[in-house]
């Protein structure tokens, strides 16, 4: 089984082409992520993405996560993809439109010199309604809500961008007992289908720094869709302007919220190696 390792800012994939290669089988995706995702085992990677034909789009993409899940979007993964199949000729429009669980989406690639050197994703229009994120918060939008876990409280924004964040505004990270807390809300009961976990400090009108635990991957060294929620809910806490750097421990996004209601999200994709898996 032929593969390719990509990374967004640290966030990385393992790749299967089911576009160009059509397995004789049915691949049982689920159980194939959490073994090429293994670090010690396999390949190693916060998720599986596979490249898929489409009936609605250029093509579709599929992604699993390290355990097994399967969530609707991934940011950094998506713009990936991107690279990826515009290199391969898979899909040679530009701007082109990928399926995924969460929509159709709209990808612009920076090309200079026949090269990707970056990805604007149309992220679309942020989910504020609390049965749709889903949060089984209080009023729409949920907005300076109150959480329990570990024994504290917090105020939380809850926001989807096709799959549902839970965004905590800190001060500093140096008390943030992160290891704990991420687990403790991604599965805390007023989040049905879980949850990605933000902690964000506010640096600026135009700049934040974001932790982030990952529902069904834990912590990342990035997350688009999380990076997107997050500036929604710093609008709609009045903390920062509609269009703002994120700093990730992976690297940084450039995120805006544009009077079309869309959100819009430019950064980098990366190749790190490709290989054959050969199953022991």
């Amino acid at each position: 089984m032929n593969f390719v390792k990509m990374h967004g800012l640290g966030n990385d994939f393992v790749f299967l082409d089911h576009f160009s290669h059509t397995p004789k089988e049915e691949a049982d995706y689920p159980q194939l992520a959490q073994k090429l995702c293994h670090r010690q085992f396999g390949i190693g990677g916060d998720g599986l993405i596979v490249i898929l034909p489409s009936q609605v789009a250029d093509a579709r993409m599929r992604i699993i996560n390290s355990d097994g899940s399967e969530p609707e979007m991934c940011g950094n993964g998506i713009r990936c993809f991107a690279r990826y199949v515009y290199d391969q000729g898979i899909v040679s429009r530009n701007p082109m439109r990928v399926e995924t669980l969460a929509g159709v989406l709209t990808l612009g690639l920076d090309i200079e010199n026949g090269q990707v050197r970056g990805v604007r994703v149309d992220m679309g229009e942020p989910i504020l309604k609390a049965d749709l994120i889903p949060v089984l918060g209080v009023g729409e939008p949920v907005v300076g809500q109150s959480l329990e876990a570990l024994g504290k409280t917090f105020s939380y924004t809850a926001v989807s961008m096709g799959n549902p964040h839970c965004v905590i505004f800190v001060d500093d990270y140096s008390t943030l007992d992160f290891e704990r807390l991420g687990p403790a809300i991604e599965s805390h009961t007023l989040f049905p289908r879980k949850t990605n976990v933000e902690f964000i400090r506010i640096d600026s009108a135009t700049e934040m720094t974001m932790k982030v635990w990952e529902r069904g991957a834990g912590p990342t060294l990035a997350c688009g869709t999380g990076a997107c929620a997050s500036l929604v809910a710093a609008v709609l806490n009045q903390k920062t302007e509609r269009s703002a750097t994120v700093h990730l421990p992976g690297g940084d996004l450039l995120i805006e919220w544009g009077p079309d209601n869309h959100v819009y999200m430019t950064g980098p994709a990366a190749y790190v190696f490709k290989g054959e898996w050969l199953e022991s």
